[in-house]
């Protein structure tokens, strides 16, 4: 199975620094401008599914993509949401200061182990349903380094931060030898 990983385009919570979780987000005009080229980028793609994070952000950037898609299905869903923040949600990065996250994570603030298990089982299902397809998953910038983390073996820490609008490609295999073909490439935003 080929995913296309998108993440969503900017938000106005994204550019004022706010923890946004499970808040739905509105895409600022840039954000917007950002998922119709992200859109535009994967115009010509031979696409069975389109997947995405039922909040707001992510599913009107997977709405611009499925622009140029009309007969595929766009199925929304909590599997591919931000980890939630818990206490942080909705509130300034800026006026909380550095925050232990191995040792002292805020209340409620959803693990690297249970993303991954969300992560994993999405994953799974999806590519029991899709294995010889090729699907976009639109999601966050957590949830999507989580899942390129997952795809090889590494740790969360270990990836870099995905752009506004970015798109990542791997492939999963059934004989668990996954591939990563892109990484964060946001040359379609120029």
């Amino acid at each position: 199975m080929k995913v296309i990983l998108v993440r969503h385009g900017e938000t106005e919570e994204n550019s004022a620094g706010i923890f946004q979780g499970h808040i739905h987000g509105k895409l600022t005009e840039q954000g917007i401008d950002q998922a119709r080229k992200a859109a535009l980028r994967l115009k010509n793609e031979k696409i069975d599914a389109i997947f995405s994070s039922d909040l707001a952000r992510a599913a009107d950037t997977a709405k611009e993509i499925r622009h140029y898609h009309r007969d595929v299905p766009l199925i929304l869903t909590e599997s591919l949401r931000e980890f939630s923040m818990g206490i942080l949600t909705g509130k300034k990065k800026s006026e909380i200061g550095p925050i232990d996250w191995k040792n002292k994570r805020p209340e409620g603030v959803e693990s690297e182990e249970q993303a991954k298990k969300r992560l994993r089982g999405f994953i799974d299902e999806t590519y029991k349903k899709y294995p010889k397809s090729t699907v976009v998953f639109v999601s966050h910038g957590g949830a999507g380094r989580q899942m390129l983390a997952l795809v090889q073996g590494k740790r969360l820490e270990e990836m870099p931060e995905l752009g506004n609008a970015s798109i990542s490609i791997f492939e999963i295999t059934e004989d668990k030898k996954h591939r990563i073909h892109m990484i964060n490439n946001t040359g379609h935003l120029r």
